[in-house]
C-alpha cells in the first residue's frame, strides 16, 4: 500500500481520498467533492462554473446561450468583434421593408470599415482569407489552418513582409504548417491552389523558416504512402509492403536528398511488382504528380536495397 502511494503522481493524488485511498467524485448539485467508499467530504462550497440555466436540446441551448463563438486565429480580430448578418429579416423572421434593407446595408458597410481600422488589419484580413481558401482547397484540418495563421501573424509582427507579396507569405505559412503537422501535401499541390508561382513560394518559405526559426523536420516519404495508396485504391498488403520498402531504404540512407513524393510513388509501384498487384507507372505518375522517369529510377533503387537486406539476412 505504501509503495502504491509513493508511486502516485500529483495529478492522481487529487482524485484519491486522503483517509481511505478511495476514489473521489464531484457532487455538482451540492458543490462538494466526496469519497465514494467512506463518504468523506474533501471539498465543499465549490464554484459552479456551468450555465445558470438548463437546456434539453441543442436548439434550446443555442437560444439560451449568452456567449458567442470561441476565438480563432483565422479571423483578423480573432472573432471578438460583432458582425451584422446578411439576412434581411427582423427578430421575428419577418422580411424588412425596402427602406430598412437600405439602412441595414449602410450599417454593414460601416461595420466592415470599423472592423479593419488600418492598412495592417486590412492586409491581415486578406492574408487570413487566403490561408482559409488554400486550406479548404487542400482539405486540411482546421488546426493546420490555425497554425498557418499564427505563423503569418508572427511574420507580420516581426516586419518580414516588406518587399514580399501577401499571397507568397500566406502560401509559405500554409506549407510550413503542413510540414509541422506532418500532413502529406506536396509542393506541387500547394502551388496548384496558390496565387503565386513556385519560385516565389519557395523563396518565401525559406525566408520565413530562417527568420522565424521554425522547427520543421525533413519530410518522411512514409507520410505520403497512405494518401496515394487511397487515391490508387490498392490493397492493404501492397500499402504495408510499400512502408516496409521505405523503412529499409531509410535505414540505408537511400532517401537522403530525394523527393519524398517520388519515393512514396516508387515504393507503391515497387510493392505492386513484389505483390503481383498490377500498377502501371502512368497510374502512379498521375496520382503523385511525379514523372515516369523518377518512378522508374527510384523503384529500382528501393528493390536493390530490399534484395541486399534479404541477402544479408540469408547469409547470417
Amino acid at each position: 500500500m505504501e509503495r502504491e502511494e509513493q508511486s502516485r503522481t500529483p495529478a492522481e493524488e487529487r482524485y484519491v481520498c486522503p483517509e481511505c485511498g478511495g476514489t473521489l467524485t464531484r457532487d455538482a448539485e451540492h458543490g462538494e467533492t466526496v469519497c465514494r467508499e467512506c463518504g468523506l467530504v474533501v471539498d465543499e462550497n465549490e464554484i459552479d462554473r456551468g450555465p445558470d440555466w438548463r437546456a434539453f436540446d441543442s436548439q434550446e441551448r443555442d437560444e439560451k446561450s449568452r456567449i458567442g463563438a470561441p476565438t480563432t486565429e483565422l479571423l483578423h480580430d480573432k472573432g471578438l468583434s460583432s458582425k451584422i448578418g446578411w439576412q434581411n429579416r427582423d427578430v421575428h423572421g419577418r422580411a424588412l421593408s425596402s427602406r430598412q434593407r437600405q439602412k441595414m446595408q449602410r450599417l454593414r458597410t460601416w461595420d466592415e470599415r470599423f472592423r479593419t481600422r488600418n492598412h495592417k488589419e486590412r492586409n491581415l484580413k486578406q492574408a487570413l482569407g487566403e490561408i482559409e481558401r488554400m486550406g479548404s482547397a487542400l482539405g486540411v484540418p482546421k488546426s493546420v489552418r490555425e497554425t498557418a495563421s499564427v505563423i503569418y501573424r508572427r511574420a507580420l509582427d516581426e516586419d518580414l513582409l516588406p518587399g514580399r507579396s501577401i499571397e507568397g507569405i500566406a502560401t509559405a505559412a500554409v506549407y510550413a504548417a503542413l510540414r509541422q503537422a506532418a500532413v502529406p501535401r506536396s509542393i506541387g499541390e500547394v502551388v496548384n491552389v496558390s496565387r503565386v508561382d513556385e519560385m516565389e513560394f519557395k523563396r518565401a518559405y525559406r525566408y520565413i523558416g530562417k527568420e522565424l526559426g521554425l522547427e520543421i523536420r525533413p519530410p518522411d516519404p512514409e507520410d505520403y504512402v497512405a494518401k496515394y495508396a487511397s487515391d490508387l485504391e490498392v490493397s492493404d498488403e501492397l500499402e504495408a509492403r510499400a512502408h516496409d520498402l521505405l523503412r529499409k531504404a531509410k535505414s540505408e540512407g537511400v532517401h537522403n536528398g530525394k523527393s519524398p513524393v517520388g519515393l512514396a510513388g516508387a515504393a507503391l509501384y515497387a510493392a505492386g511488382i513484389v505483390t503481383t498487384e498490377k500498377l502501371t507507372q502512368d497510374e502512379v505518375s498521375e496520382a503523385t504528380g511525379v514523372s515516369n522517369v523518377t518512378i522508374r529510377n527510384r523503384y529500382q533503387e528501393l528493390l536493390e536495397v530490399a534484395d541486399q537486406n534479404a541477402a544479408s539476412v540469408t547469409a547470417d
